[in-house]
């Protein structure tokens, strides 16, 4: 079993001369490969992005997708819906299940090359027929369109989680499966009326991972936080870009 720290006992902000190690999530990787400016300025130097507005319906989706599936999780038995796709999987049990999906808690991993906490929180753990672990992941929306791949641009924040969470479990010593599951609510808009009722449309949309790229990423992330040269924006960055339009205003 995998040795879990409290966040008391790891920093908040990187200190390049701490033997602590130091707590890395999921979405600090993603903030590192969208703009690696706003990467070293929220972990070493404590200037986060200001923060959006809390998604509370989508938590309330994942929160009763979670009791959901427990139901057959306990019973040993296939959803509906992985019975609908066909699909070679059932939810699986674990003694770490509920701590892997706790928010500050998640998956954890101590790299030891940079002494990096890596750390992210599944939705949850499907397993096949070849007792390989499979990662599902839940997202909820309204769109008008029919959902069925993850074709966005955008989206590839999603498939780089699962990627992550993949390796996250493998280094863990577990078998995985390079194909993981989203299991997707879309909101209807086209009802009737309103009733205290909103119906979703689910789609089970499979990817195959390769969490390659992981391992290195972590690496450059490091050399990152202990320079002590702020990086370059990235042209794309919406919150860089903002900040030095509001500075040529000056």
């Amino acid at each position: 079993m995998s040795k879990y720290y409290t966040p008391q006992r790891v920093k908040c902000l990187y200190n390049t001369r701490s033997d602590e190690p130091f707590k890395l999530s999921r979405s600090k990787i993603d903030l590192f490969l969208n703009c690696q400016r706003c990467f070293y300025f929220d972990r070493r130097l404590g200037v986060g992005r200001p923060p959006g507005f809390p998604f509370a319906l989508n938590s309330a989706v994942d929160h009763l997708l979670k009791l959901e599936f427990d139901i057959h999780r306990v019973n040993g038995t296939k959803h509906p819906l992985i019975e609908k796709y066909g699909v070679d999987a059932r939810p699986v049990a674990h003694e770490d299940l509920d701590k892997w999906r706790h928010n500050f808690t998640g998956i954890q991993f101590l790299h030891k090359p940079t002494n990096f906490l890596v750390f992210g929180a599944i939705d949850d753990l499907w397993q096949n027929s070849k007792c390989e672990y499979i990662v599902v992941d839940y997202k909820s929306t309204s769109k008008d369109e029919e959902i069925n791949e993850l074709n966005k641009d955008w989206q590839i924040g999603y498939k780089r989680q699962m990627e992550i969470y993949q390796w996250l479990l493998r280094q863990n010593g577990y078998k995985v499966s390079d194909t993981g599951y989203f299991v997707y609510c879309n909101g209807q808009t086209d009802r009737k009326a309103f009733d205290a009722k909103l119906e979703f449309d689910v789609t089970l949309i499979s990817y195959k991972g390769d969490d390659s790229w992981v391992e290195k990423t972590i690496k450059e992330a490091h050399k990152c936080l202990n320079s002590d040269k702020i990086p370059k924006a990235d042209d794309d960055c919406d919150y860089c870009n903002y900040i030095k339009a509001v500075n040529g205003k000056k």
